[in-house]
C-alpha cells in the first residue's frame, strides 16, 4: 500500500510516517520501479502501537526499545511495564511540584490585591514578585 493508504488507515499523516522511518522506528519499506513508497499492511499496526506509546507519555527512545524487543521475537509486556511504572513515577513528582507552584501563584495573586503600584520601585520592578534576596 502507498502511504497516504497507510497514513489514512493509521490516522497519521505522510509528514508522520517518514519521520518515523528516519527516526528507525519503522523499517524502511519497499520501492515500486516508479520509487513510490510500498507498505506492508501489517505497519498499520505499528504505526498505532507509536501513536498510543506516544500519547501514554513515552518518547520515542523508549518506544523504539519496545520495538527492538519485538522484533527480535521478544515479548515486550514487562519492559514497557517498567517504562509506565517510572513514567508514572515522574508524573506524580511533577503533580507534586505543580501543585506547590499553584498554591505559590496563588499566594502571589492574592498578595498583589493588597499592593498599590504606586509603591513600586524601578529597582524591584515589581513589587508583587519579591526578588529571592529579599526573603
Amino acid at each position: 500500500m502507498r502511504i497516504g493508504e497507510l497514513g489514512a488507515l493509521a490516522g497519521v499523516d505522510s509528514q508522520t510516517i517518514r519521520f518515523y522511518e528516519r527516526e528507525g522506528l519503522l523499517p524502511d519499506p519497499l520501492r515500486t520501479s516508479n520509487g513510490y513508497r510500498s507498505y506492508d499492511p501489517e505497519i498499520v499496526g505499528r504505526l498505532r502501537f507509536i501513536r498510543s506509546a506516544q500519547a501514554a507519555g513515552l518518547t520515542l527512545a523508549e518506544i523504539s526499545s519496545t520495538l527492538r524487543l519485538r522484533d527480535a521475537g521478544e515479548a515486550p509486556c514487562a519492559h514497557v511495564s517498567a517504562l509506565l511504572e517510572r513514567k508514572l513515577s515522574y508524573v506524580q513528582v511533577r503533580q507534586r511540584e505543580l501543585d506547590a507552584l499553584s498554591a505559590e501563584l496563588k499566594g502571589l495573586i492574592d498578595s498583589s490585591r493588597a499592593l498599590d503600584p504606586a509603591d513600586c520601585s524601578d529597582t524591584e520592578i515589581c513589587h508583587i514578585i519579591i526578588p529571592l534576596m529579599n526573603m
